[in-house]
């Protein structure tokens, strides 16, 4: 059996665990609020969808990320 490449002993909080859930947890929560919300605006070209989507988005993606770290340090940190 070959011997790990990488290995990982975090101490306090893990970052790439709060990166992931981070990124799940923006999708599974983020693109339903999205689409919700894009119903009542005006989006006639793919630039105005996409400047909508990064504009509502974005706040929710920093929010959760906030969130989720806020967890992570509360479970897990020192």
């Amino acid at each position: 059996m070959p011997e790990p490449v990488e290995t990982t002993s975090p101490d306090g909080v893990d970052f790439g665990w709060v990166m992931q859930v981070t990124f799940v947890t923006t999708i599974l929560v983020g693109a339903p609020i999205v689409a919700v919300l894009s119903t009542s605006a005006d989006l006639p070209t793919w630039g105005a969808r996409a400047e909508f989507a990064i504009r509502v988005g974005a706040p929710i993606w920093f929010v959760t990320s906030i969130l989720v770290f806020v967890y992570a340090k509360r479970t897990h940190g020192d």
